[in-house]
């Protein structure tokens, strides 16, 4: 069955806020750890399909993250470097983003869920990039989630190509490219560990346009 819809509400951030970005499971030890270092958001993984589903957000890890006093997001893992988008490939993927952050971890709609765009192979065209952008966003548009876009390398777009996506909520990767016009809502830094955990920091921030990330918090 699917889970039980995570509790708290769907909120703009504030700018200034602290928070990070982390590749493994959080245990209820770790996320108290981490908001006791004075981090109060937290960006966890959703993998593309089922397959890949081990190490990413589950409804009891969301559960425990929410508990220690941090808000929540989701990012879709990217593939491996040097890979090509294609527009059937961004509705597959984002078809699951959407199903997996439902069925479960329990994230309500209105809630950011972030495309991870880095790493695409040399010489792919712009327009397969835009193709598989779009396609990811009408998937998990249409599930009722907000969909945000992680800007990081070799997106292989101009600043105008990616403000020209349907996103309304950029991230930039500590060594993403900027973004025309709009700008970002949320800035990582580099990584670091923290308590024996290694995460990438992150700091919200209003974008040019008075945009801001949507998160869960209790």
């Amino acid at each position: 069955m699917p889970p039980t819809t995570l509790p708290g509400t769907v909120q703009h951030a504030s700018a200034g806020v602290s928070g990070f970005d982390v590749n493994s499971i959080l245990s209820a030890a770790d996320a108290q750890n981490l908001k006791n270092a004075g981090y109060d958001f937290c960006l966890r993984y959703i993998p593309r399909m089922a397959s890949l589903a081990a190490g990413n957000l589950t409804n009891s890890e969301a559960l425990t993250i929410l508990n220690a006093g941090l808000a929540l997001m989701a990012v879709q893992h990217a593939p491996r470097a040097n890979w090509v988008p294609t527009a059937s490939l961004g509705a597959a993927y984002g078809s699951y983003a959407a199903t997996y952050a439902s069925q479960v971890a329990g994230l309500p709609q209105g809630i950011n869920i972030w495309c991870d765009l880095e790493g695409v192979a040399t010489g792919t065209s712009a327009a397969d990039v835009i193709a598989y952008c779009q396609a990811w966003y009408n998937a998990v548009n249409a599930a009722g989630y907000v969909p945000g876009i992680y800007v990081g390398y070799a997106t292989m777009l101009t600043a105008q190509q990616l403000y020209d996506l349907p996103f309304g909520h950029y991230w930039r990767a500590y060594n993403g490219p900027k973004v025309a016009t709009r700008g970002f809502q949320l800035i990582q830094k580099t990584q670091i560990t923290v308590s024996g955990i290694t995460i990438d920091p992150d700091v919200t921030q209003n974008d040019n346009m008075g945009g801001a990330v949507l998160w869960l918090s209790l």
